[in-house]
Formats: structure tokens, sequence, C-alpha cells
């Protein structure tokens, strides 16, 4: 049997991550100073690990149903209604990821478009093409803002959505308030779904997250997750919530692929709404002010203000990130090219999301390699 003729074309369409590759190379080396994985490095809090633990010894191990535990959802959409006043329909997700996935199985037919800003996270690329769709990116550069002006000249009528995500990955940077507004502007003109990535908004330095259901309810489906709040990307925790048309066809799809998010992740997620994490926040923006302290007499960049990245340009002196993250890998230090996440590969992203002295090693070579 030739397994390649059994292979449906879309496997040849989308590629694999390339951050994975950097996680082999991290696995391969010995002590590397690893700045290119995107999770905290602080454990779960100790009462959301216990209470996973009390719901797997109290049985909570079965399926759940596939939009997650009512009293889960609920408990969601009373925290979103108090926020935006809405009444908003909530299913629980296998993480972000999920929420991505099935988000774009509900609205994208072959040929449709999917409207987003490049640099993107690399999962917007591969799950519109997967969907047999056209992902449209949207030149950002060089200050990553959101340009209205471009982005609506970017849809056409088989526009079917716009995806936003603030805090951004790879740039950390943060919409401002009079840019998603004027991105749910769009999505109201035109008639689109507007996809907002959150999965960071906790996570936030120089002022609150701005969020599109304040201006455009009835076109958003917000996307969030536990993961990088709380320690747990293992769990594979999120949830979705918006319109109840939107929202309901992705539970019908929930039902025939993730079935449903892990139950004991579900059960611990109720006590992780109730723990503080602002410490994990404060935590995050000193190591940002450590870094971006760091990098600054010798790389040009944005400054951050959310998440745990920063997106510095890589030196004249280099062909590509590329080049430059090879160099750097040679030294022991991990990042990952921007190319990756962009059609053009000029700068290179950084996690500092890992202890302070680590952050010290990997930025002296960084700069020890751009002074040359």
């Amino acid at each position: 049997m030739d397994a390649n003729k059994l292979l449906a074309d879309r496997t040849r369409k989308v590629q694999f991550s390339g951050i994975r590759k950097f996680f082999g190379m991290a696995a391969k080396m010995k002590d590397p100073c690893d700045l290119s994985i995107g999770q905290p490095d602080y454990d779960a809090p100790e009462p959301v690990k216990l209470a996973a633990i009390e719901a797997i010894k109290a049985g909570k191990n079965r399926y759940t149903l596939s939009a997650g535990m009512p009293e889960l959802c609920q408990r969601i959409a009373a925290d979103l209604k108090a926020a935006y006043g809405r009444e908003l329909s909530v299913m629980i997700t296998a993480g972000v990821s999920g929420g991505l996935t099935l988000s774009l199985l509900a609205v994208l037919n072959p040929g449709d478009e999917v409207v987003f800003l490049d640099p993107y996270f690399v999962s917007y690329l591969q799950l519109v093409t997967m969907f047999g769709a056209k992902p449209v990116p949207v030149p950002s550069y060089p200050d990553f803002r959101f340009n209205a002006r471009a982005v609506e000249a970017a849809i056409t009528p088989r526009t079917k959505a716009l995806l936003i995500n603030t805090p951004g990955n790879p740039t950390g940077r943060v919409m401002s308030e009079e840019e998603v507004r004027a991105a749910a502007e769009i999505a109201k003109r035109h008639g689109l779904l507007l996809i907002a990535d959150e999965i960071y908004d906790k996570l936030c330095y120089d002022g609150v997250n701005p969020c599109p259901m304040r201006h455009a309810p009835e076109n958003t489906l917000l996307l969030r997750g536990f993961g990088k709040t709380y320690g747990i990307t293992g769990w594979r925790m999120g949830y979705a919530a918006g319109p109840e048309t939107i929202v309901g066809e992705m539970t019908k799809f929930q039902q025939y692929t993730f079935v449903c998010a892990p139950s004991f992740a579900q059960a611990a997620a109720m006590t992780a709404l109730d723990t503080d994490v602002s410490q994990f926040q404060r935590d995050y923006a000193k190591k940002r002010d450590l870094v971006c302290s760091l990098l600054e007499p010798c790389f040009a960049f944005q400054r951050p203000s959310g998440g745990f990245y920063v997106f510095p340009k890589v030196p004249a002196r280099f062909a590509n990130a590329s080049e430059f993250a090879e160099k750097t890998a040679e030294q022991g230090v991990l990042v990952i090219p921007g190319g990756i996440f962009s059609s053009c590969d000029t700068h290179f992203r950084i996690s500092y999301a890992t202890t302070d002295a680590m952050i010290r090693r990997g930025c002296e070579v960084l700069c020890r390699l751009a002074r040359g």
C-alpha cells in the first residue's frame, strides 16, 4: 500500500508547527536557555490543584454535557453579564485552540475568507487552510497596530470572519479601545463574525484589555482560556461566549470531535474562577520590564503590554530571523524566528515566561550576537 496516495489534499496544505520544532531542539540540548516556550513557568495555584484531585477522587471522570458542566457555564455567563451587560451563550472548549477549531468549523465554507493581522498566531493560518478557506493576513508592521483602513480594504464578498488577538502572540501588543471599537464597527458594517482570541486577557500590564463585546455583542465570539492564567496549559480548558446560534453549532460539532472538555478540569475551573492570580500578573510585569531593559541597548522593538512575548527586529547584519535564530541556538539560546508567524522573517519572538536568571543569560547572548 502506498500511504501517500491515501492522504487528503489538505495534508499537503497544512504544515507542521514551526514552534514545535524548537520544543524538540530544547529536548536534545544540554542545559539550553529556552526563550521559545509559550507557557507560564509558574505552577497551578494549590487550591486549583487540590480541586482537580478532589474531583477525580469524587468520580468526576466521566463525560460532561458537550457544552460543559452547567454550573461552570452558568458561572461564566453570570460573570460576563456583570462585565458587559449581556446574556451570552457559553460553552466550555478544549482550550482556546479547541474554540478556534469549532468556531471556524461552524462558519467556514470552502473558498470563504478570514482576515487577521500579520504577524499572527500560527494556528490561524493553518486552521483556516485546513477547512478549505482562504487566510487573508493584513500586514501590521512596524508598530503592529490595527489599521482599520487596511483591514477593511482586505474584506471581500467572501469574507466570513475577522479574527483579532489581544494581547497578541507573538507581539505582546494590547489593542487600544479605539482599535477594538474599529474592529467591531467593521464586523457590524460587513456582517462578519468577530472572533476575539483573548487567551492572555488576565496578563495585561498597562491597563485592562479592551473587549469588542462592549461594541458589537451580536457579532462577537469571545474565546478565553484558563491555561495561561492559572498555569494549567496541559489541562486544555477554555470557553467560548457569544451569539446563541454560533455557540449552538459549535456545541454540535464538539459532540463529534472533542466530545467535551476534560471533566476533572471543568470541576477545578470553578475553584480557579475564585482564585486570586494577580500576583502572577505583577510578577510577569516585572519580567516584561526586565527583558525590555536588557534588550533596549541592542534591539529595536515595540514594548509589549501583555502576554509574555517580545518581538524584536533582527539586527541588519543578519540576512533574516531564521539565520539569527540558528546563531542563537549555536550559543545555547532558543528563540523563534518571525517567519513562523508572518510572511516576513525580520523579527524574532522571545518568551520571557521563565526565571529572571534565564532571561538575563539569554539576553546577554542575544545582545552579544547583535553587537557582533
